[in-house]
């Protein structure tokens, strides 16, 4: 039996969710790692809804794919290991609690549960793919929490390098472009590649997924 259209602004306004978001920040700078809180959420979620929008797929899709992204780290607020899988696992909770469609449910559960590790992640849906693409665009240097510059390990150099991101997708193309601006006075392109390749190689399966190539531009200069 079909149930209740849950959309992104429900799950926003759920105070599960805002509190496991939070939580799981929390956790995350307590280990130093750089913001993955509402702003992170916010953003991955826009981002994989208007790339599926873009691509032409449908309103639903699109829909669910900023549910998804929303969601995304979620599992953080238990451990940062394995915190896909245990996201999808809270998810379903919320998601059902909420009224959602088992059958909508299981695509977020999979987009949740297949975004990381980034090594190993692959798409199983569109909706996965869209988060898996907007998840790791996410370089910019609003994500940095270290206060000390002159503390900076290489995420924090290369985040705080990173003056503008911009994920676009041409539908006429089947073009999803990923265009970096990087300050290399702070971090050379060089430190990016080699914190972040693993990443570009998960955005160019999941681009793959959509149909799409995908490109990566850094200052300019189109590098894949």
């Amino acid at each position: 039996m079909k149930r209740e259209s849950v959309t992104i602004d429900d799950v926003k306004a759920n105070p599960v969710v805002e509190a496991y978001i939070k939580a799981g920040n929390d956790h995350l700078g307590a280990l130093g790692f750089t913001d993955h809180g509402l702003r992170h959420a916010g953003l991955v979620s826009t981002i994989a809804k208007t790339l599926l929008w873009k691509l032409g797929f449908s309103e639903r899709e699109q829909e669910l794919a900023a549910i998804a992204g929303y969601l995304h780290d979620i599992g953080n607020v238990v451990s940062r290991y394995y915190h896909a899988q245990v996201g999808a696992a809270l998810a379903e909770r919320i998601l059902s609690d909420m009224g959602m469609d088992p059958d909508e449910i299981a695509i977020v559960m999979g987009a949740i549960g297949s975004h990381d590790p980034e090594e190993e992640c692959h798409a199983v849906s569109n909706v996965s793919a869209a988060v898996i693409l907007a998840d790791k665009s996410d370089v910019h240097r609003s994500r940095v929490r270290n206060p000390d510059i002159h503390n900076f390990d290489v995420h924090d150099r290369v985040n705080y390098a990173a003056t503008k991101s911009f994920l676009e997708a041409k539908n006429d193309e089947k073009v999803i472009s990923l265009q970096l601006i990087i300050d290399t006075g702070i971090a050379p392109v060089m430190e990016y590649f080699e914190i972040f390749l693993t990443r570009m190689i998960a955005c160019k399966r999941a681009a793959e997924f959509l149909g799409a190539t995908f490109e990566l531009k850094i200052n300019d200069i189109r590098l894949l």
